[in-house]
C-alpha cells in the first residue's frame, strides 16, 4: 500500500502551485509519474526506499 504525502493533494493541473509540471519522469528509473512534485516525492519514499526497490521484476519470453 502507498503512502500518500502530508497535506493536500492537487487533483488536476490547474491546481498545482505555479512553476510545478503534472507529469514528471522520475530521475532515478524513468517511470512517468502524475502529480506534480508531491506525487513524484510520494513515489520516491514508495519504490526507492533505503530497502530497495520493492517491485517485482517480470520477463516476458517472446518467441517460445
Amino acid at each position: 500500500m502507498s503512502r500518500a504525502a502530508n497535506g493536500p493533494h492537487p487533483l488536476t493541473p490547474a491546481e498545482l502551485p505555479d512553476g510545478d509540471y503534472w507529469c514528471h519522469g522520475c530521475p532515478d528509473c524513468h517511470l512517468p509519474i502524475q502529480g506534480g512534485s508531491a506525487g513524484l516525492a510520494a513515489h520516491r519514499r514508495t519504490v526507492h526506499t533505503s530497502v530497495g526497490d520493492p517491485r517485482t521484476p517480470i520477463t516476458i519470453h517472446l518467441g517460445y
